[in-house]
């Protein structure tokens, strides 16, 4: 089964200042197959994005919040503890 799936992001700790760009890079320490993945903000249902990177190029007031990665390889899904990532 999946395992170990973390969350990181430049700059780190997802402190980002208005108008600048934020990468997060989802990783997975156990897990076969074909995986994909998918991000999510707070309770939002549709995914921002898929793919084990997500970039947001020029960061506004409303991109604060916490982000997840989840992953799936077909039969178990797992997901990265939240970060929040802040605006400044």
């Amino acid at each position: 089964p999946l395992s170990g799936v973390s969350l990181s992001a430049q700059p780190p700790g997802g402190q980002v200042a208005l108008g600048d760009r934020l990468v997060l890079s989802c990783a997975v320490a156990a897990g076969k197959g074909p995986l994909s993945f998918s991000w999510h903000r707070g309770g939002s249902g549709a995914p921002l994005g898929t793919g084990p990177r997500l970039e947001l190029r020029h960061v506004g007031d409303n991109d604060s919040g916490h982000y997840h990665c989840r992953v799936s390889d077909g039969d178990s899904a797992a997901e990265s503890v939240p970060l929040n990532v802040t605006v400044l």
